[in-house]
């Protein structure tokens, strides 16, 4: 496995670990059935809009940042000649977004492109954005691997940044409309399932009902896929 594809079942998994879908069937025993009200707004709520356009109008990173986080992320995610890169997604939006909606991000985040700066100064004379690409590998090799045994509150500051961009970055770009090309995930599709196997049937001595089966299944329609209309 290559380091994208690494890097891809890292996000994936983390996103699949974390959703889980919880039901139940309530009684309905002595209750009155209303007719549900059509839902008529797309997709978020009056308040989640109003929420969201408030975020975009704050501001959190400084160009500065924009730039250093660009060139990090770049790094993390790569563009190629198969792949897109991690701008290309507009990754950089995505974490300033995440940051001010979780403020208990912003510390990190800023601590870190600081740290990033000393680092580059210290070593090279230049702060990381405008390092050589060899020096900015080199700086991030000693912070972007660290010993799973020791909890993430006792590793370096500097590795758990890291740990958040590398998170973020992945993040931003798996669920662009880049990232899900690139997976190629298409959403849910008609299922298509011809019953059970002739040889098992005959195995058990049945049949299907010819007459019932056409009445079920109609067969000439099995592939067609549903589509909104105007009523939802």
């Amino acid at each position: 496995m290559d380091r994208r594809k690494s890097l891809k079942s890292i996000v994936l998994g983390s996103v699949a670990g974390g959703l889980a879908v919880h039901g139940c069937r309530p009684s309905t025993e002595g209750a009155e059935l209303v007719e549900a009200p059509k839902i008529t707004y797309p997709g978020r709520v009056p308040q989640e809009t109003e929420q969201i356009e408030e975020l975009k109008d704050e501001q959190f990173l400084n160009p500065h940042e924009v730039e250093t986080l660009t060139v990090l992320c770049d790094l993390i995610l790569p563009p190629s000649d198969e792949y897109k890169g991690a701008s290309d997604a507009d990754v950089v939006d995505f974490i300033e977004f995440m940051a001010k909606d979780v403020e208990t991000l912003q510390p990190d985040i800023r601590g870190g492109i600081m740290w990033l700066d000393h680092k580059g100064n210290t070593e090279y004379g230049v702060e990381f954005k405008k390092a050589a690409e060899e020096q900015q590998k080199a700086i991030l090799d000693e912070i972007a691997y660290y010993d799973p045994e020791v909890p993430g509150n006792e590793r370096p500051f500097e590795v758990n940044f890291f740990s958040l961009i590398r998170n973020l970055t992945m993040t931003g770009f798996y669920t662009s409309k880049i990232g899900i090309e690139e997976i190629g995930y298409k959403g849910n599709q008609p299922n298509v399932w011809d019953g059970v196997p002739e040889d098992v049937l005959e195995q058990h001595g049945v049949s299907y009902d010819e007459e019932w089966l056409a009445k079920c299944v109609d067969q000439s329609k099995r592939g067609i896929i549903a589509e909104w209309d105007e009523d939802g």
